[in-house]
């Protein structure tokens, strides 16, 4: 190999781009924006909501409520037994201090038990309530 050759097989090795820094990057912002995430929590069970001619949009939940067409009672994803709905709304309430509750009564349930709930957040010191309905 003559003086030539080696010195344009440097310039040809030195024009490559490198791209391990920007895969850094990329993987980095990546791993950034799922930490930062907010995931919707599930309450577990389908409910058909009832139809509201009026309804306000609330932008962040953090505590779902659920009762089912059987009158069953599902938070965080769990049957919860009615006697417990405060209990556990109380350890929410202290894991997501700045946070709203929202009842997804399937339309089917008793209104007995939407009272009965409701009346157990109140007691838990919540009183910022929401009922979920669908559009008309």
């Amino acid at each position: 190999m003559n003086r030539f050759e080696v010195t344009v097989e440097r310039e040809n090795r030195d024009n490559e781009v490198n791209l391990t820094p920007m895969l850094d990057v990329v993987f980095i912002l990546l791993i950034f924006f799922i930490v930062t995430a907010s995931f919707i929590k599930e309450t577990g069970i389908d409910v058909n909501k009832p139809d509201a001619s009026t309804r306000d949009f609330v932008d962040s939940a953090n505590i779902l409520v659920a009762i089912s067409e059987s009158n069953e009672i599902w938070i965080d994803q769990r049957l919860i037994d009615p006697r417990a709905v405060r209990a556990n709304i109380e350890r929410l309430r202290a894991e997501y201090p700045e946070s709203t509750v929202v009842i997804q009564a399937d339309e089917r349930s008793l209104n007995k038990m939407l009272v009965l709930v409701m009346d157990a957040i109140r007691q838990a010191g919540i009183y910022d309530i929401s009922i979920a309905a669908n559009r008309d």
